[in-house]
Parts: structure tokens; sequence; C-alpha cells
């Protein structure tokens, strides 16, 4: 069991968070989405104390909230004293619904409608990370309009592969994402910052990927992002406040993964820091990172039930269950890899080789294939793990199946932080004529 939320109940069913996932499904039905709030708040707290230790008072880790997005997370947010980064308006809103302290909201995306910008302007977000030009002449443009001032820090590419899935790797030179460093458009970038009237430009920003399992490619984006404050230093005059680093540590879904040392790895970057602002005869800035996977994935789980196995002679045998890709679409995506379990009997022998069918009518909406479990009986819950993260915020309504609840469980007590959608739910925009 690689998730610390997990443990046996004495019949050898799963608990997660303490409270026994049969009861939970009893409960709230299936599918169903769980997550364990102290491991939430673990994580949390494991950031702030980590980043404070390496940067010093002025670091914030700003969770990024496009991996899971509701009322009560940014609640916990505000409790433990975490930033928030939201790349939509429909984000910024549920933050601001949420009454999270919206100065230390960090406003990203490539795109910005004017709404948006507005509403973040109305709603005291502390900080646009602007994309483009564009987007900072459009700022420049709504704030002159309305006599203020907005708080900018803009996205740069440092030109880094990180060895990712290229779907998440987002540091390259050739990215939708920021200006690159490489081709010059980096410098001019913060030129037309500093030649704007109403942006008060605070920093830099970069992110270069998902699922880092090591400190290097982090290391590698610290020299080229300070060597780029040391030349535009020199040739602007201009040395940013703070510097945002991005999120992407990795995180375990499977045995094979690796295990990664989060604040070590912090720890070592943040002497890598001091010492190339040292050597570039800089002040540290204060670092800002955004961690959302490593925060949230392993927190979670979701419950299905089985309601067949069929077995085909000469090929596979088939689980389907009663969610798949509508409420995860990770595997159907980028083949992501998953832990499956029979949660019903935990120690049982794992005497099946079977793939997890979603109901989606789709041949290639699967969970996972290959996983080996307990023969279920209809009606068993299967346990996928470490689904935390990219999958609620990534749900969809596809074949009209609503979507899913999420439960929070802490210390074997539950509560229903996000409720199931109901049919009516589904047909609330539709219109009669």
């Amino acid at each position: 069991m690689i998730q610390k939320s997990m443990t046996l109940t004495p019949d050898g069913a799963l608990a997660f968070g303490g409270a026994d996932v049969r009861a939970l499904a009893a409960k709230y039905g299936t599918p169903l989405y769980i997550l364990d709030e102290n491991r939430l708040r673990e994580n949390m707290r494991g950031y702030l104390t980590a980043m404070r230790a390496a940067f010093g008072p002025g670091a914030l880790p700003t969770y990024a909230s496009k991996a899971l997005c509701f009322k009560v997370i940014y609640r916990i947010l505000a409790e433990e004293g975490l930033g928030a980064d939201v790349v939509s308006g429909g984000e910024l809103y549920t933050a601001l619904k949420a009454g999270f302290p919206m100065e230390k909201v960090f406003f990203h995306g490539d795109h910005k409608a004017d709404w948006e910008i507005e509403l973040a302007l109305d709603s005291g977000v502390g900080c646009f990370m602007a994309d483009s030009e564009f987007e900072l002449e459009n700022i420049e443009r709504i704030c002159a309009a309305r006599g203020t001032r907005a708080r900018v820090i803009l996205r740069l590419t440092p030109g880094i592969d990180s060895h990712t899935f290229a779907a998440v790797n987002t540091g390259k030179v050739d990215v939708q994402f920021g200006r690159p460093l490489e081709t010059g458009q980096a410098l001019s970038f913060v030129k037309t910052a500093l030649s704007l009237a109403h942006i008060d430009l605070a920093g830099y920003h970069c992110h270069i990927g998902s699922q880092i399992f090591t400190e290097g490619p982090f290391f590698l984006a610290a020299e080229k992002m300070l060597a780029f404050v040391k030349q535009a230093k020199d040739e602007t005059g201009f040395e940013p406040e703070c510097l945002d680093l991005g999120g992407g540590f990795g995180v375990r879904y499977v045995e094979s993964d690796p295990v990664i040392d989060i604040p070590a790895c912090i720890a070592v970057l943040g002497e890598k820091v001091k010492k190339l602002c040292a050597q570039y005869g800089l002040k540290t800035p204060d670092i800002i990172m955004e961690p959302g996977r490593s925060i949230v994935a392993d927190a979670g789980m979701t419950l299905y039930s089985a309601g067949a196995v069929k077995h085909i002679d000469g090929h596979r045998t088939y689980v389907i269950v009663d969610g798949g890709m509508s409420d995860n679409p990770r595997y159907a995506l980028y083949r992501s890899a998953y832990t499956v379990y029979n949660a019903s009997r935990m120690t049982a022998e794992a005497d099946m080789k079977c793939t997890i069918a979603g109901r989606c009518c789709e041949s290639g909406a699967l969970i996972q294939e290959n996983v080996v479990i307990p023969a279920p009986e209809r009606g068993d819950l299967i346990a996928v793990g470490v689904t935390g993260a990219y999958n609620y915020s990534m749900a969809s309504n596809y074949n009209r199946l609503t979507r899913l609840p999420i439960v929070m469980v802490k210390d074997g007590a539950d509560r229903l932080a996000v409720r199931r959608e109901t049919l009516d739910d589904l047909i609330r925009c539709d219109m009669d004529e």
C-alpha cells in the first residue's frame, strides 16, 4: 500500500483516513472521491516548513488550484498559511467565495479574458502572472481606465527539458507558455513591463514540468533564471523582489515510481539559490513554488463498485465498474499508471489479472490494464489510489454522467465537501426552446 492514509480493518477490508471504505460507500454511494484531511494538511505544512527553512521567511508555497479546486480546500489552505495560484475566473471565484485571502492569490494562465482581469482587480488579487506582451498591454489598458495599478510577475521559459511526459513538460522553448530566455524575447518582455505606467513589476516565474523526481531540473531552472536576473539587472537596473520556480515534484502512483524526499530537495535547492545569488551579486529574492499534485494526489482515493467480470477467452478479463473516464480521464489521455485494489478483500490472494474498465461508451475508456487483484464479486469495492489530483478537476459529464461527490475524512470521521451532482444538475443550463 503506497499511501500513508491506507490501513486495514480487522476483517481485512480497506480503511482510508481511519474510515472503513465500506461504510463510506454505503453512506454516500459509488463512485466516490475520498480525501484525507490529515494527509492534506501534512503535505501543506511540509512545503511551508521546508521552504521557510531553505529560503527564508518570505518564501511561500502557492497551491496549484488546477490539481483540485473546491471551496473547502481553500479554507484549509488559508488555515495552513499557503498561497494559491489560479488559472481561470472560475478558480478565482471559488477561492473568493471560500473566503480565501485574495492578496495571496496569484493569477496564472496564458489567456485571461477582460472580465477575468476585471474580476481579479475587483477582488484584490495579489499578483498577475503575465504570459505575454499582449496580456501586459491589456492589463495596462484596463488599469489605466480604472485609475489603478496591477502587481505583475512575468512568466519566462528557461529552455529546460525536464524529461517528463510531453503533455506536462512546460519548460521547453517551444511551448505556449511565457517568453523564452534564449531567443532574447524574455528581456524584451521585461523592458515592456517596466515601460508601462500602471504595471508594478515584482519578479519572474518559470515552470518546467510535472512528475519530476530529482532536484536536478530545478537546479538548472534556478541557474538559468538567476543568470537572467543578473543580465536583466545589468541592462535595466531592475532586480526582482520574488522568483517563482514553479511546481512539479513527483508523486508515487505505483510501487515502481521513485521515492522522493521533497523537503530534502527543497533544502539543497535553497543552498543552490543562495550560492548563485552570492555569485551574481544579487539579493536573494523571496522564493515562490507552486505545488499542486504533490499536495493533494496521495491524500485522495476513488471508490467504485464492481458491476461485472467478463472473461474473453484467449484474451483478457475485464472488471467493469460504475465510473471511469468521466471521473478519471488520465489513463485515456496519458496512459497514466495507478495502483488498484479490491477494497473489499484486501487480504485475499491476488489471483486475477484484469483490466479495469469504466462505463463510458468508448473502447479506450479504461482506468488501468494488467492489474492483479483478488477476484471480485459483483458489488465489491474497487479502489484506485493516489487520485487526489487531476481527477475531480478534470472530470466531465460525458455520456451525461453525474460528477462524483468528495468526502473528507479525518481520524475516521467523514463529512461531505462536494455533493454528488443530480440529474437535474445535468439539465440546469439547457434551454427549453
